[in-house]
């Protein structure tokens, strides 16, 4: 049975936020959400979720994204601060 992901106003704000963050960086970097799942060795749809703040992401999977992203974690924590205001939670 397909688990259904909760409405967004249910949503973690710092999930959102995470979203918000890696979808900004990647439109960024040019790639397509499919291209930049399958650099990152994440399944695509997984990936949607992760950006549309449904999955609460494991650290290692965190780093897969920062690596493709081809950035530093603290750039990637930068972006992630500015999400998070932008999201009106910080």
């Amino acid at each position: 049975m397909a688990r259904i992901p909760p409405p967004p106003e249910d949503r973690q704000p710092i999930l959102l936020a995470f979203g918000a963050a890696v979808r900004n960086c990647r439109k960024g970097k040019g790639f397509s959400q499919e291209t930049f799942a399958d650099e990152c060795g994440i399944d695509r749809s997984y990936m949607g979720g992760v950006e549309r703040g449904e999955c609460n992401i494991a650290l290692v999977n965190v780093e897969k994204i920062i690596t493709a992203l081809g950035i530093q974690p603290s750039e990637f924590f930068k972006a992630l601060d500015q999400s998070a205001k932008d999201e009106g939670k910080a």
